[in-house]
């Protein structure tokens, strides 16, 4: 390998966090406007032309803000923690492809840092250790209520990875592959979401849950862990949780839309639009436009979740994913692989379009004992 391959890989690199550090400070903005939007107030709108600069302005207040160290910490991995943290949330997007690829001085450039044939398997990985920040610093603080929501990070993060894994392999069945580029190209034709959409909304469900997003935002519950795991931390310690919580959304809205929603592929319904004048393989620059738009969609999916549903109880959440979507994981996965293969072995497609009729019964079945449940403890009052 020459220099000239090193130095791409770099520059690439670092354009990638340079964007992910843009969009999380103003994905907070997105999502303070969207709230104020739904709950009927304006929202910041002083700092610049329509609050355009407030994260700016948010990120002197933090880089100015005084930071206190309590005294009886674990100071080292107290310090640690916050980087432990951010650092998953931007190694995560290493292998997202972003588009196809474009010609730059007679070199072919990629629109992806890292084209890995188990592109999959990395995603599963890093995504299983960003927890260890959280947990990391719980522990340090050497303070019950961190300690606590530590504690549930880990404890939450176990309950839904095994759910998310589940997900991940039904993407690799419809695609084929464990390469996120190969399983972008198979849904050309249409999206894995309109194949198997019970897979994909469970996907979107553990991955508020992955994130620690509302509802499923236990581990700083304020009204029982005064803020938990980052309760003694401040100024730009506290600064680097919130950064990393804002980036895995992107990154995780990334992913979901790679996997289940054509990622940098255009919409299957425009592909022969006027020619094909709208298709990425026309004109490289639309694979990023199209990943944007559908990343801001699904990022406005997890703020409206925010703005409308109260935060779930634990021990429910905890059966939720112990006792519904892990089983019904499993069964989405069984459908989707056994309608791919019965199609392919009998060479018969009314198998492979029973998918989402099956995958949506199931679900419908899963509501059902959920409902039952309920008022069996409610003694019929919802």
């Amino acid at each position: 390998m020459d220099w000239t391959f090193w130095l791409e890989w770099v520059i690439k690199g670092f354009v990638l966090c340079l964007i992910l550090l843009t969009g999380f400070a103003y994905l907070t903005l997105y999502e303070r406007r969207a709230l104020a939007r739904m709950q009927v107030r304006v929202g910041p709108n002083r700092a610049g032309y329509q609050g355009l600069l407030q994260p700016i302005a948010d990120a002197v207040k933090l880089i100015f803000k005084e930071e206190l160290t309590p005294a009886r910490v674990y100071k080292v991995v107290f310090v640690l923690a916050p980087v432990l943290t951010v650092v998953p949330s931007l190694v995560l997007a290493a292998v997202v492809p972003l588009g196809t690829s474009f010609n730059l001085f007679g070199r072919v450039i990629t629109l992806y840092v890292a084209d890995l044939n188990v592109g999959v398997l990395y995603l599963t990985s890093i995504a299983s250790i960003a927890v260890y920040g959280i947990t990391l610093a719980g522990w340090s603080s050497n303070n019950k209520y961190a300690m606590l929501g530590g504690i549930r990070a880990s404890a939450q993060m176990i309950s839904y990875e095994l759910s998310l894994g589940l997900c991940f392999a039904i993407a690799i069945v419809m695609g084929n592959s464990m390469n996120l580029v190969d399983i972008v190209n198979a849904q050309s034709g249409m999206w894995f979401a309109v194949i198997q959409p019970v897979g994909a909304l469970i996907f979107l469900i553990v991955t508020l849950a992955e994130v620690n997003r509302a509802p499923f935002d236990m581990p700083e519950a304020e009204q029982e862990l005064t803020a938990g795991f980052h309760s003694e931390y401040s100024g730009m310690k506290f600064a680097l949780f919130f950064m990393a919580e804002y980036q895995k959304m992107i990154v995780i809205c990334m992913i979901a839309a790679t996997l289940f929603f054509g990622g940098y592929r255009e919409f299957w319904f425009l592909k022969d639009f006027a020619g094909g004048i709208l298709s990425v393989d026309r004109f490289w620059f639309l694979g990023p436009i199209y990943l944007l738009l559908k990343v801001i969609v699904l990022l406005f999916f997890m703020i409206w979740i925010r703005a409308t549903w109260p935060r779930i109880r634990y021990d429910r959440l905890m059966s939720f994913g112990w006792k519904v979507l892990l089983p019904l994981s499993l069964v989405v996965l069984f459908i989707t692989a056994a309608g791919i293969l019965l199609a392919q072995e009998l060479n018969n497609q009314i198998y492979f379009y029973s998918i989402p009729v099956l995958s949506i019964i199931s679900a419908m079945v899963a509501v059902a004992l959920i409902y039952r449940d309920l008022r069996r403890k409610s003694n019929g009052r919802i």
